[in-house]
């Protein structure tokens, strides 16, 4: 799962919510390893503790649910966990929008059944509303799917252009209003990058040799904007616009970055009040730098006798050692020579050369007895 979450929760009085995006299910971390159990031990066990604890009156997810738009079947089955102990069990109304990891058409499947047991999925980017209620009167939620200006373009079907995703908020944003009576509270649901917000490397750019980001005052009017898209928890204009962020660091660049849930509250008037909710991993990410020989040591004394079989060289390789430097680059001279080496990692020694190079390749392939 990607994006973490809201939860909308009220106690009698204000609807209070869990605001939650990018849970990525079935994203792999930037060592290409499974984050499978750390999404388990995260959404199975601490997100609902807190759904336990706080008793929400909904669950917002804003998006990228999923990493790609066909996700692996163990992603699928977590999701379908997550949202039978909370819609089920728990009996906790969930809103839920495709963000732009997601196919839209496969995360919406069967929607129309699920609505009536509380599942309730925005897959349009011209929005849905339901509508919740509280000692205060109606609150209406919006949902509004991800958008592309192209397909936002062919789904209006009026012939024209969208040229960028700001234009396209400022023709969505009336028919988003639209939905909801005059004067009633209003909450939307919503997958972009906002003007203002600070990304991390772990995130997909949403455009190509043009701007994707859109501006905050797009969303004047409504009291409470749960955000999904930038993995690092933030407010924008007064706390009125969030991004609760992904519950799990999915980069280097977020290792020490405090990962939660958000807690949300809306009086009468519209006010909002927002507590974040920590999630603590079981396997937070942490940067250290010195030398390769010196860092394995350390590893190998504080985490279990693990070994430390990947090393990251950063940009102007500033953070290597003269030593360790002339050895990697011996090592990749040697392959370009053509050598077979030996690498060893975990599972024990992997032969390795050239795949640009036939001649390496035959002899690799005919020392471990394979056809040529």
């Amino acid at each position: 799962v990607a994006d973490s979450g809201d939860l909308l929760c009220g106690h009698g009085t204000s609807p209070m919510g869990l605001h939650s995006y990018d849970r990525a299910l079935g994203q792999l971390g930037d060592l290409a390893h499974s984050l499978q159990r750390d999404q388990e031990h995260l959404f199975g066990e601490l997100f609902m503790a807190l759904v336990d604890e706080h008793q929400p009156d909904a669950v917002l997810i804003a998006g990228d649910v999923f990493d790609c738009a066909v996700p692996p079947a163990e992603a699928v089955e977590l999701l379908d966990d997550i949202l039978h102990h909370l819609v089920r069990q728990r009996r906790v109304p969930v809103v839920m929008i495709p963000g732009n990891h997601d196919e839209p058409r496969r995360l919406a499947f069967g929607a129309r059944m699920f609505e009536a047991a509380g599942l309730h999925i925005g897959d349009s980017p011209v929005g849905r509303r339901w509508e919740f209620r509280d000692a205060h009167g109606p609150l209406s939620i919006v949902a509004a799917s991800y958008f592309t200006p192209l397909l936002l373009a062919q789904r209006l079907a009026d012939g024209g252009s969208v040229a960028d995703h700001d234009a396209g908020m400022a023709l969505l944003a009336p028919m988003l209003h639209a939905h909801c009576p005059a004067g009633e509270r209003r909450v939307l649901v919503a997958h972009a990058f906002v003007v203002g917000g600070a990304e991390c490397e772990s995130e997909r750019g949403l455009a190509v040799g043009g701007s994707g980001q859109i501006g905050a005052h797009r969303f004047d009017g409504c009291h409470y904007v749960a955000l999904g898209h930038l993995h690092r928890p933030q407010s924008l204009a007064g706390g009125r616009l969030r991004y609760a962020g992904s519950p799990l660091a999915y980069s280097i660049s977020e290792a020490g970055q405090e990962k939660s849930v958000t807690l949300v509250e809306i009086d009468a008037a519209g006010a909002v009040a927002i507590m974040e909710l920590p999630l603590t991993p079981l396997h937070p990410p942490r940067v250290l730098s010195g030398r390769f020989a010196d860092l394995a040591e350390t590893v190998a004394a504080h985490a279990g006798a693990r070994q430390l079989d990947a090393l990251f060289v950063e940009e102007g390789f500033g953070t290597l050692d003269a030593e360790t430097l002339d050895t990697a680059i011996g090592v990749l001279e040697q392959l370009r020579a053509g050598e077979i080496l030996a690498l060893k990692g975990l599972g024990g020694f992997h032969l390795a050369c050239d795949a640009r190079n036939a001649d390496a390749v035959a002899r690799l392939r005919q020392r471990k007895q394979r056809e040529a």
